[in-house]
């Protein structure tokens, strides 16, 4: 194909440029930014799916999209940001996965070493030949030989726990997703390097990548959980992924051996036969095959990094879905078709299109009015709760000096102020959920003059909850209903009176 100069393409390249400088030198060791139609990708179908994306997937967090090494197209839901680390669940396992595959290489273990070698004193008194039988292999594989998955909750998972659970299958033969195997993996680094998984990975793979502030939740014995439990950007899965894609090397430097790559990311383990479902297509050593011949680390509600060889393409998502399998038919539907083979005629007029798409998006905000006619009888008024599950005591809102709402709560004898924007997200943070402190944002509105309605996002998280607050006369009628989550989405009705 002909390239020529289009003027059209350099005023792109220079907004380019401009709206991702900053973050590029922030970063230090960011991705290096293009057009999309320089790398082959069409910017018409980018924006078709991230306009489907927005409109069809109420719960979208984040998207990055890497093609031949460049970063092409990028986006954030306000109030999710760039810079913000977000909660990876279950993709954090490709990341404990890389671990082993680098300590393997340091001869620290070796991949057909029996999992009670490394753990002799937490071992059952007389373990059963499938436990014996165990081996590293098994737990990459999620094949360990368990019917019922071992607890993965931090306060409870342990060698000694996950060792004591019945093996009734033999090892190697018998696919069953399983947290609690990952543990052991990031146990058995732990064990034979004197680290944690990500003090571990520190020099080895998120220093070299320029991963700045990785942070990984531990168990009660201070071993990271491998499972779940990591924090990293979106740029920092991206340059994860693109890592795998370039067989391990990084800046001229083998990080990790390109044969693990190719065992890693391979079919280990079959786990079904549906050929329109990504989760039907094989099991690797803590990655996912999927169709069309990629691959990727996933993590509940949403969050991906999908490796795709033959476009020689990264797609990053962060999100909050109840459907995951929705958004990966959008990438096979709409991006797919967008990576063409060769650099593309210049098309100023979708790329610009899709710039200011993606420079808009924003997770949707509550409509209504900004204030209420009832205020006077409403605010600084507080409603305290009967004892209930949440161990929700009190709420009150408050005006501040701009005007502007603020929810005051209390929990266990501790207040929280949650400042509310409108037709905006304004940021704090609070114990949200299962998680102490968060940073979180909130946008509400009034949907008539006794009710109002709050959206608080953890934005380092893929949860959201939708708060209903109904006054009539001394008595307040809370409503919550989380995004997504691992138990019932919907809280029960708390009735307050007001003191």
């Amino acid at each position: 194909m002909k390239r020529v100069f289009h003027p059209g393409l350099a005023l792109v390249s220079l907004l380019v440029c401009l709206v991702f400088g900053t973050v590029a030198r922030a970063a230090g060791t960011a991705l290096p930014r293009s057009t999309p139609e320089a790398q082959g990708v069409s910017s018409a179908g980018v924006l078709d799916f991230v306009e489907a994306a927005d409109q069809q997937l109420d719960a979208m967090n984040s998207f990055m999209l890497v093609r031949h090494g460049h970063v092409v197209a990028e986006g954030w839901w306000t109030p999710y940001d760039a810079r913000a680390n977000h909660e990876l669940y279950s993709l954090s396992k490709s990341f404990t996965s890389t671990a082993v595959g680098m300590a393997i290489a340091e001869g620290k273990l070796s991949i057909d070493d029996p999992v009670l070698k490394f753990f002799p004193e937490d071992a059952p008194v007389e373990p059963g030949a499938n436990l014996k039988s165990m081996r590293v292999r098994d737990l990459l594989c999620m094949s360990t030989g368990h019917q019922d998955e071992p607890s993965s909750a931090a306060d409870k998972v342990s060698p000694k726990t996950f060792l004591a659970q019945p093996v009734p299958h033999k090892p190697g033969t018998h696919f069953k997703y399983n947290t609690a195997a990952t543990f052991m993996l990031s146990a058995i680094v732990q064990k034979q390097t004197g680290q944690t998984v990500q003090d571990y990975l520190r020099p080895r793979l998120f220093e070299p990548l320029g991963i700045e502030h990785p942070v990984w939740a531990t168990n009660f014995q201070g071993v990271s959980l491998g499972g779940y439990g990591l924090r990293v950007t979106t740029e920092d899965i991206a340059r994860f992924g693109q890592l795998y894609l370039q067989q391990g090397k990084w800046n001229g430097r083998q990080l990790l051996p390109a044969p693990w790559i190719a065992m890693a990311t391979a079919r280990q383990t079959s786990n079904g036969s549906n050929p329109k479902s990504d989760w039907d297509q094989g099991y690797g050593f803590q990655f996912w095959r999927c169709r069309h011949g990629a691959y990727r680390g996933d993590g509940a509600f949403g969050q991906y990094c999908v490796v795709l060889p033959e476009s020689d393409a990264v797609v990053v998502i962060t999100s909050g879905l109840k459907d995951m399998q929705a958004v990966l038919d959008l990438v096979w539907d709409k991006l797919l078709p967008a990576l063409q083979p060769g650099r593309l005629h210049a098309d100023s007029v979708h790329a610009k299109k899709l710039q200011a798409r993606l420079a808009s998006l924003s997770v949707h905000m509550p409509e209504g009015a900004a204030l209420t006619q009832n205020a006077g009888r409403i605010l600084n008024r507080k409603f305290v709760f009967l004892a209930n599950e949440q161990k929700l005591e009190s709420a009150r809102l408050v005006l501040d000096s701009g005007n502007s709402l603020t929810l005051v709560t209390q929990s266990k004898g501790i207040e929280s102020r949650i400042p509310i924007g409108y037709k905006t997200w304004k940021k704090g943070r609070a114990p949200f959920g299962t998680f102490a402190d968060e940073p979180v944002a909130a946008s509400g509105a009034w949907a008539s003059d006794d009710t109002l309605v709050i959206k608080v996002c953890a934005s380092e998280t893929p949860f959201y909850s939708t708060i209903r607050l109904r006054f009539e006369g001394d008595r307040l009628t809370r409503d919550a209903e989380m995004n997504v989550g691992f138990g019932p989405g919907k809280q029960p009705q708390l009735v307050g009176t007001a003191e």
